[in-house]
This record gives C-alpha cells, structure tokens and sequence, in this order.
C-alpha cells in the first residue's frame, strides 16, 4: 500500500466502524484521535461505464486502530470455527472468511445501520461488522439457544434484522434478487438508504442475477452488486467458468468499478463511490479481488485445485491485516508490541466467547414449529408433541 503525506484537510471521515467489543488498550491515548490522515489505494480503482473515485482515501489513527482490531478479531474467530468443526461441536456446512475481512470491514466504514446489507452463505464476519456478537455467532454454529437465529439456522443462516442485515442465503445467488426487493422498498420508502447485495464468483452466471439487474436498471433502485471474487466458485477456477471473467463488466449498460478487496481504505472509498451514485444513478457492480484462506467449506481442504505457494504468496503480500499493521507502524500510531497486545485481547475475547457458547442450551423441541410460518395468517401450530401442523383458508 503506497502511502502519502499527512493531510491537513478540514473534512473528517464519517460513518466510522465501531470496535466489535472493548477499546483498543493502547499505552498512548490514540484511539481517539481523529487527527486526518490521507492514504492512497494498493492499486488503482478500474471503472466501467463511470468515472473512476479518487486513489486518496481520507482516514484516521482511531479508523486505522479499529480496522486493525476488527480484521483481527475477525480473523481469530474463524480460525476458532475450524477449530470447533473438526472437534465436532459444529456440525453441517460452514464456509469461513479468512482472507476477505477487508471487504466487510471496509463497506461497513463507508454506511450506516439503516443501509441494508445480504449476502450469501460465508456470512459470520458481515454479521459482526453489522454489531453481531461473538457469543451470537459462536452459539448459532454450535447450534445454541443464545445463536443469532436462536440455533436454527447455523453457519449459513446468520441474521440480525435490527442491523438491516438480511442473511445469511444458502441457495447460490438467490439473496440477489431479495436484495433488490430491499432496493425496491428503500426507493418507495425515500430514506436515502442502499442495498448491498453480495455474492461470489461462483454466482456470478446464475440468470437470476442478472434479471434482478435487469428491473433494478429499469426502475433506477439504489442496488449496489458486490461481486466478492476469490476466484474460486468451490473448486473450480474462474477462468474456467467464466468466459469474461471482469465481473465489474458483466452489467453492460449498468456502471461498474473492480477494487482491491484486500485494501479496506480501498472498499471503504469504493463503497462510498457506490453509494453516492446508487442514490443518484441506479444500480452498479462492485467486484471485490480477494481471496479466501480456506477452502471453500470446511469439506474441502483448498489445496487440490490451487498450490500452497498461492495461497502463502497471497499471505506475504496481499494480507489485509498485515497491510494496515504495516500502514500502522509506518506513522507510528502505534508499537509492534502494542498490536502484539490487541491481538492477545482478541484471543481472550474469542476463547471467553466460545466458553460461554458452550454454556447456552440446545433448543427446545417445540422450537421446531416456531419461525415457520407468519402468525395471524390462518395457519396453526399443535405443538412438537403431536407433531402436526394445519393450514387453514382465512
């Protein structure tokens, strides 16, 4: 990340992420200081059918900190989910994010709560982004009373609807279409609010993306498509499913813009880009290059379809943690020890989280008739005793 002078510019950066938990316990009262400080992107922004944004991203030690402390604890947390999966206290699917943790953090500094954020099912980093807690994540995996979806839903199925976090979708690309239908709602409602729906590569061929577009083009929604290109749709390389493989593109007549998804100053500027003109434009695509650490679920190993050289060389010079550790030391906001420390609360914070997951029961059986069906609308529920469910006509 190529890095410029400090600026004096009168303007703050807005809509800041907060800290997942504690505050950073930094011996030096910086995490605080919202003294300006400017930054140029990794590399530059590539545009379609729009005027590329400005590399020099406004920021500040106190947003610095917090995307440190975030990706770390974000970064932990998964790595204690493989953890968990191979001893069996998780069970079923379970798609980690490693790697791509400077999309969520960087899209979330650019937002508010009232936007609307839905993804597909690699979705535990977006949902703590959105303030989701480690506890809530850990029990839902687990499949727990105190999890996020009260333990029905488990690793795909994340939600927290105070947040305008819709999911958590199991189904390849079918959050798009949904995610349009927010579009829709938010244009009707005026609120001056955006969609972000997110999907993989992988989903990037499904027609239904594609006629969602289509109507969101039509009817001017503030839908904003991100493309999160790991450039693995589970084992198979995109240039193998794709014949155009620049996902920025694939709109045609709708704008779109390919970011460094492994820069959050960079995601953080393209989302703000993607905001303003959603709102004024229409919808736009957002194609994120990144990649994930993992295989594509925790049944596949990663290592069949791609060299282990790959994924260390993409560690040593592309980690989105390592990049703001360097962007940190590099205007002295904070020591090497000091990080050192972050990462040893973050630690606890998980470990101490999972503890208490452990702690939280399963669900009761009746809970397997509840969240099934609207109430008030002519359907009953006899209870898990008799296991028989009515519908009856209004």
């Amino acid at each position: 990340m190529a890095l410029s002078h400090l600026a004096a510019s009168a303007s703050r950066s807005s809509s800041l992420l907060k800290p997942l938990s504690s505050a950073l316990s930094l011996r030096r009262s910086i995490s605080g200081d919202n003294s300006p400080l400017t930054v140029e992107t990794s590399v530059p922004f590539t545009s379609h059918q729009c005027e590329a944004p400005s590399r020099s991203v406004e920021t500040n030690p106190k947003e610095l900190l917090t995307f440190f402390r975030d990706m770390a604890l974000m970064r932990r947390m998964e790595i204690a989910a493989d953890s968990l999966y191979k001893a069996k206290l998780i069970r079923g699917f379970c798609h980690l994010y490693d790697g791509q943790e400077a999309v969520a953090v960087g899209m979330e500094a650019a937002i508010t709560k009232k936007d609307c954020i839905i993804t597909a099912y690699r979705d535990h980093c977006t949902f703590v982004s959105r303030g989701g807690t480690l506890l809530e994540v850990f029990a839902e995996l687990m499949g727990r009373q105190a999890g996020c979806s009260k333990g029905k839903g488990g690793s795909m199925h994340f939600y927290k609807k105070d947040s305008n976090f819709y999911g958590g979708h199991g189904i390849v690309g079918a959050q798009v279409p949904l995610g349009c239908g927010l579009a829709f709602a938010q244009k009707n409602s005026k609120d001056e609010t955006v969609t972000f729906a997110l999907y993989g590569d992988g989903a990037a061929n499904q027609g239904q993306l594609f006629e969602a577009l289509n109507i969101s083009a039509l009817w001017d929604l503030p839908a904003i498509l991100v493309c999160e290109n790991n450039h693995y749709g589970m084992g198979t390389a995109e240039w193998r499913a794709a014949k155009s493989p620049a996902y920025y593109k694939r709109g045609d007549y709708v704008p779109g813009l390919k970011v460094d998804g492994m820069d959050a100053l960079a995601v953080k500027q393209a989302c703000k880009f993607a905001k303003e003109h959603a709102l004024k434009n229409g919808p736009i695509i957002l194609e994120m290059d990144t990649y994930r650490y993992h295989g594509h679920s925790m049944s596949d190993p990663g290592s069949t379809y791609r060299t282990r050289d790959e994924i260390s060389g993409v560690r040593q010079e592309r980690d989105p943690i390592e990049r703001i550790r360097k962007l940190i030391l590099s205007h002295d906001l904070a020591t090497e020890k000091e990080l050192k420390d972050v990462e040893k609360e973050v630690r606890k914070e998980v470990d101490d989280a999972i503890a208490q997951a452990k702690e939280s029961p399963m669900p009761e059986p009746s809970e397997l008739f509840t969240n099934v069906y609207a109430k008030g609308l002519g359907v009953e529920s006899f209870g898990a005793d008799r296991k028989e469910v009515r519908a009856t006509l209004p």
